[in-house]
């Protein structure tokens, strides 16, 4: 497939989540695209859990591959996914995005998490007639910042399961060493063993333990490309800990699709305002 252009002409807002849903909410997104054509985005593994409604055009969306026809996606919650997300869409897509922190994805969905490991789930199917209910409110409803106000007060009122302390914990200490915690150490110091670890990271969070550090990793080295603080590919390399370039280069082929130089570079060429801010994990 050749790759079709990024969108060109579209509306986009930002929202931080207020106090109330710190820690539990990312951000918010409203989008809406302007002009038609066949647009193309890629997006690398991300560290949130995100809850698409959609009020035009379904995105043609797939997980570690370009999409085809049968990969029309219309109102969806995804879980972490360990890889990249490739989407379409035809310039009539309009669509409000709720991002969830990992451990605020276990408060609102509970143990339905593990469902959503690496897949897209239609927002009725796992959230059922209040699903529902939401999207239909939020189409009726206008202005970005009321539709915000309005999937914040339904997130704030559905998260209402809590994640165990120790796996609590072992996230935020991942999240503290960008990854590098070992995890048996980590197991060690909360008192279980490595398998029951990993065991209930993926219950709890949908992934084990060393997918998400490897995120994490990522996500870090990513942050230096970006800032320009460390100088050279080798340079983050050796800054995040991968055992050299190569390392580094094999990860951002699984994690974002793309050799390095290449993630720069379209991003590069990216309208500021569609490159996503890097999900911070909570510390």
């Amino acid at each position: 497939m050749s790759d079709p252009a990024a969108p060109f002409a579209f509306e986009l807002a930002r929202r931080a989540p207020s106090q109330r849903t710190a820690g539990l909410i990312s951000g918010m997104t409203g989008y809406r695209e302007t002009a038609r054509g066949r647009f193309f985005q890629r997006e690398a593994a991300g560290l949130v859990v995100p809850l698409i409604i959609s009020f035009g055009t379904p995105f043609l969306i797939a997980l570690g591959r370009e999409p085809n026809a049968a990969d029309r996606q219309p109102s969806f919650a995804a879980g972490l996914h360990a890889g990249p997300v490739f989407i379409e869409s035809d310039g009539g897509a309009e669509c409000v995005q709720l991002d969830l922190t990992p451990l605020g994805a276990y408060r609102f969905f509970g143990g339905a998490v593990v469902d959503l490991a690496a897949r897209m789930v239609d927002i009725g199917d796992v959230l059922g007639s209040e699903g529902r209910r939401l999207r239909e409110q939020l189409g009726a409803t206008s202005g970005w910042q009321n539709r915000f106000d309005l999937i914040e007060d339904f997130v704030a009122v559905r998260a209402s399961h809590l994640p165990s302390p120790e796996i609590e914990f072992a996230y935020r200490r991942l999240a503290r060493t960008s990854g590098g915690e070992r995890i048996t150490a980590l197991a060690s110091e909360i008192g279980w063993s490595r398998k029951h670890l990993v065991d209930r990271f993926r219950s709890e969070l949908g992934l084990a333990p060393k997918s998400i550090a490897r995120m994490m990793r990522f996500h870090q080295a990513c942050r230096l490309a970006r800032s320009g603080t460390v100088i050279g590919w080798a340079g983050i390399a050796a800054e995040v800990g991968y055992a050299d370039q190569a390392h580094l280069a094999r990860e951002f082929s699984a994690l974002a699709g793309e050799t390095p130089t290449a993630w720069a570079r379209r991003l590069a060429l990216t309208d500021s305002r569609l490159v996503r801010p890097l999900d911070e994990p909570l510390r």
